[in-house]
């Protein structure tokens, strides 16, 4: 079960939409091959970057048969699987087709703020109902809850078929933590494109990345180097994204890499409500920003 490598560069795929606001399967064809062309090491399909709270179960099901299709075998996939009741987890789990997947990216419960004792639960439960390796996602500020270093590490020690976590807590002691007590096969993977660079100079061993979606080739160039220790070659790579990392979070996500992609050409700048795009000021500054980055 712990065969799937999430080392390197892994991307959390956006959603296109038309004008409609019906799915823009055409721009979604393009954006993954692109991703695959930049050699992109694998895809999140369906996470939070994909807008899945503004999905139909259909359209989520339609997303997952094309991405497969689409992809053929040529990158490995990981499906975003998660919630809030933990039972409605498990039963997706046992419900959708997993073929085609190598991990599941479950995110801590949310909203209802289990205890700690709660999410090591929830995630025993998902972990031995699950028939794919699960990877955690803790991402507070989405959540409402943290998942501390003790939780954390005491999932990766009594549920064998968890493989590690994606952390977006921005918490650098707490990640520091994980890090120095994990077990040797547990992997650490940067939720925060912003943080990537520092935080593989820690340990961790990669990214899922948000900015991936607009320049996976020159920013999995940076993770690659960055892993491969050569952090002076890496550093001018994270400091050309310096000003975009922040722009794209500003009016959230996906908002900022929608315009992103917008000014790349690449797809129509919109969003499902309660999502709205940019605002002006943030569009004409990630305009500027974008025309001066080239990969």
């Amino acid at each position: 079960m712990k065969s799937f490598n999430l080392r390197g560069l892994g991307v959390a795929l956006i959603t296109p939409f038309k004008s409609d606001k019906s799915i823009d399967f055409e721009a979604l064809d393009k954006l993954i091959e692109r991703l695959i062309e930049a050699e992109t090491d694998y895809i999140v399909v369906l996470g939070t970057t994909g807008e899945t709270p503004s999905l139909f179960p259909d359209e989520k099901k339609e997303i997952r048969e094309f991405v497969k299709r689409k992809t053929a075998g040529r990158i490995p996939l990981v499906i975003g699987v998660g919630g809030n009741n933990t039972m409605g987890v498990v039963k997706e789990l046992n419900e959708i087709d997993l073929s085609g997947f190598s991990a599941v990216l479950s995110v801590v419960p949310f909203y209802n703020k289990p205890s700690q004792e709660g999410i090591f639960q929830h995630y025993k439960t998902i972990a031995d109902a699950s028939p794919l390796p699960v990877i955690l996602y803790n991402v507070p500020g989405r959540t409402g809850v943290n998942m501390t270093a003790s939780t954390t590490l005491r999932i990766a020690e009594e549920c064998p078929n968890v493989i590690g976590i994606k952390e977006a807590s921005g918490n650098f002691s707490q990640i520091q933590e994980i890090i120095k007590n994990k077990k040797d096969d547990f992997i650490v993977i940067s939720g925060d494109d912003s943080i990537t660079y520092p935080l593989i100079t820690l340990g961790a061993e990669g990214v899922i990345s948000v900015i991936g979606n607009a320049y996976p080739r020159e920013f999995g160039r940076m993770v690659r180097l960055c892993l491969d220790g050569k952090y002076s070659k890496a550093l001018p790579i994270h400091l050309q994204f310096t000003e975009l990392f922040n722009l794209l979070f500003v009016d959230g996500n996906p908002a900022g890499v929608k315009c992103t992609l917008n000014a790349m050409g690449l797809i129509e700048n919109e969003l499902r409500l309660p999502l709205v795009p940019t605002r002006v000021s943030t569009n004409e500054e990630i305009h500027k920003i974008t025309a001066k980055i080239t990969e």
